[in-house]
């Protein structure tokens, strides 16, 4: 059994991790921003604690409801306008950070900062001169 404070500091770190990640969305004007992430990663945290919790057997299968749940949820930013397809990197980041927020709910804190900062820099990589051309 998890102590409430644990509890309590995973859900407040899924969500300010979620909402880092949602922020840089913010900034460039993209359809899911830091409330919709903050959700997300809070959402996953919570999954996997409370099947931690109560169905201590089966979190991995929540687990991998939550990823398939958060799939379909991404799927819903992706759009096509002409011949463009927008959305896929939105889709992408709303899709990591719900594993975010597993990792945070299973207590993975390492893991998790390494990975926020990861998906920070992914996100910034379009900036960067060489990847325009590709």
């Amino acid at each position: 059994m998890i102590e409430s404070t644990e509890v309590l500091l995973r859900l407040v770190f899924a969500t300010l991790a979620g909402g880092l990640i949602g922020l840089e969305r913010e900034v460039v004007h993209k359809p899911a921003g830091v409330r919709t992430h903050m959700l997300v990663s809070l959402g996953s945290a919570l999954f996997v604690l409370v099947a931690i919790e109560t169905l201590p057997n089966e979190a991995a299968r929540i687990m991998a409801g939550v990823a398939t749940g958060i799939g379909f949820l991404g799927a819903g930013t992706i759009f096509k306008a002409k011949n463009e397809v927008h959305g896929l990197t939105t889709a992408a980041s709303i899709w990591a950070v719900s594993a975010v927020g597993l990792a945070i709910g299973l207590g993975y804190y390492l893991i998790t900062i390494i990975s926020v900062i990861l998906v920070l820099i992914v996100l910034q990589l379009n900036k960067v001169e060489f990847f325009k051309m590709l």
